[in-house]
């Protein structure tokens, strides 16, 4: 069944876990997320990003969750993932996607505040959640998402609470040390800033860049109010590899190499599940 954002990170805000919000741009994505989350009995956040609208339309993806969503007895929330463009989130709204992100961290603090609050407004009329990030993460190694020239800056935990205040948002993303894509040395991660801003604010925060990020940083952030870890990095790599080594082995009919991708991606997918302890 397809929800909003709010109805299943409220639960995991208050309880202590977190969950899993997996990028998802084609049919053996969708149904190995979707598929995934039923097998283990957890709620999933099937992420599309604004990114993707070349592999799929707004639409297209609402038909596969909602198609898939229907035959699965866990939540699942359709998100839109790193939008910019205030008229591709209405759109995304019309067409059926239970929340949205706005995410207008490059602009003036003033700007964000203005554009996200009047995002929120429309949402929420409409019963959508919203989703907003302050800071900025940088880019690693194999992103799909960011920019090259993005420079990492902390989310400050007082911004954090006006911004919050100001604008309504149901969840926010925070950057403190993750990166899109994967790492290209050690990660660093600020759980002491991730701490403060855990006390100035009131909703399920969110971290971005979970994919290679140790697994002793993601429980020590859902400790301190991480309620939604988004992963596509590893998803994709991992899809990637694993098809490149079974087309060494055999030529699989194209409807039997869908089926084995499914597989693939459903087994990262439970892996972080199981890490992030929704069940």
């Amino acid at each position: 069944m397809l929800v909003n954002l709010k109805k299943i990170l409220a639960p995991a805000y208050e309880k202590h876990y977190a969950v899993g919000s997996f990028n998802c741009y084609s049919y053996e994505t969708f149904r190995g997320c979707i598929a995934a989350g039923e097998e283990m009995g957890a709620p999933v956040i099937a992420a599309f990003g604004a990114a993707y609208l070349a592999n799929m339309s707004l639409e297209t993806a609402h038909a596969i969750a909602a198609s898939l969503a229907r035959e699965a007895d866990v939540p699942v929330c359709l998100h839109l993932d790193h939008c910019s463009e205030i008229d591709v989130i209405c759109r995304a709204i019309k067409a059926g996607f239970g929340s949205v992100m706005y995410d207008g961290s490059a602009l003036p603090f003033a700007e964000n505040v203005a554009n996200t609050r009047a995002v929120c407004r429309a949402a929420h009329a409409c019963g959508v959640s919203v989703e907003a990030e302050l800071g900025s993460l940088g880019v690693g190694v194999d992103s799909h998402e960011g920019r090259a020239e993005d420079v990492e800056q902390y989310t400050d935990p007082e911004a954090a609470r006006d911004f919050i205040a100001a604008t309504e948002v149901d969840a926010l993303a925070v950057s403190i040390g993750t990166v899109h894509g994967l790492y290209k040395g050690k990660p660093y991660i600020r759980t002491d800033i991730l701490e403060e801003i855990h006390r100035a604010v009131d909703v399920p925060l969110v971290l971005h860049g979970g994919s290679g990020t140790p697994e002793e940083d993601l429980r020590a952030c859902i400790a301190r109010g991480i309620a939604k870890i988004n992963v596509n990095t590893e998803i994709s790599s991992a899809v990637v590899a694993q098809t490149t080594q079974l087309l060494t082995r055999e030529k699989p009919h194209y409807s039997t190499l869908s089926l084995r991708q499914v597989d693939y991606v459903k087994t990262v997918v439970k892996k972080y599940i199981e890490l992030f302890e929704c069940r």
